[in-house]
């Protein structure tokens, strides 16, 4: 366990919890094929916008160890880290290997599932839900484009920024292009399978920023590794005094 590891939320159970009915794209991503892609560890899986858009979805990378654009955001991870929308838990193992108390936290029990033999703790839980050591966490991390969890930026960076101590960070994942988005999707297999439908939200670095900005947050670096984008920010005071948006 590293130093900087000391100062940490209390531990969290291994055993996945049950789900809330809190906001966010829960029923959606809790069934298939969603959950059979994360079983078996391999897609096809799309994003389908109701136009007929698809967003491939990189199972097998998810899946997999961490890379090295995993690395660079490993490497910016402070004291106790939580993982929101945390998938099959390479990036909690790999903190948990480092001597980082790291949390996952996803509203999939087949992801929370992996997570855990993979050798990390998760909990079956949305990030809008109540979650263990509120306020405490050092850094926190959506990655894999999880920025568009539920839909609405803004209120997910007031919530996360709740979620920190003092000072706190998050490494948000961008989208490769610049893009302010906020659709309806379902997940589809490639196969003629389809979840129901979910609010997602796609953004580039200058968006995230532009979120960011509003909802009190400071800018402290981005990055590019292997075609992915990544923005590091502090919470500021104002993000830690605004209240989470209800209903979203």
């Amino acid at each position: 366990m590293s130093a900087r590891a000391a100062s940490r939320p209390p531990t969290a159970p291994r055993t996945p919890a049950r789900p809330g009915p809190g906001p966010g794209p829960g029923p959606a991503w809790r069934a298939d094929p969603y959950a059979l892609a994360l079983r078996t560890g391999q897609g096809p899986l799309f994003l389908r916008r109701a136009d007929g858009w698809l967003l491939p979805l990189d199972v097998e990378r998810w899946c997999a160890g961490t890379d090295a654009a995993d690395e660079s955001v490993l490497a910016r991870c402070r004291g106790s880290v939580l993982d929101i929308g945390c998938g099959p838990g390479r990036l909690v193992a790999a903190l948990a290997e480092r001597g980082h108390r790291a949390l996952g936290i996803d509203v999939t029990p087949a992801a929370v599932t992996r997570t855990v033999r993979r050798g990390g703790t998760a909990l079956c839980r949305s990030v809008f839900e109540p979650l263990p050591g509120e306020r405490r966490w050092h850094t926190a991390l959506l990655i894999d484009g999880n920025i568009g969890i539920g839909g609405d930026p803004g209120a997910l960076l007031e919530r996360t920024a709740a979620l920190l101590a003092p000072g706190g960070r998050l490494v948000a994942e961008t989208a490769p292009v610049e893009v302010d988005e906020r659709c309806e999707v379902r997940l589809d297999d490639g196969r003629g399978t389809l979840g129901t439908p979910f609010p997602w939200a796609r953004v580039g670095r200058r968006a995230l920023l532009r979120h960011a900005e509003a909802a009190g947050w400071c800018a402290a670096g981005s990055w590019t590794v292997a075609g992915r984008h990544f923005a590091e920010l502090v919470a500021g005071a104002r993000a830690r005094t605004t209240a989470p948006r209800a209903g979203r």
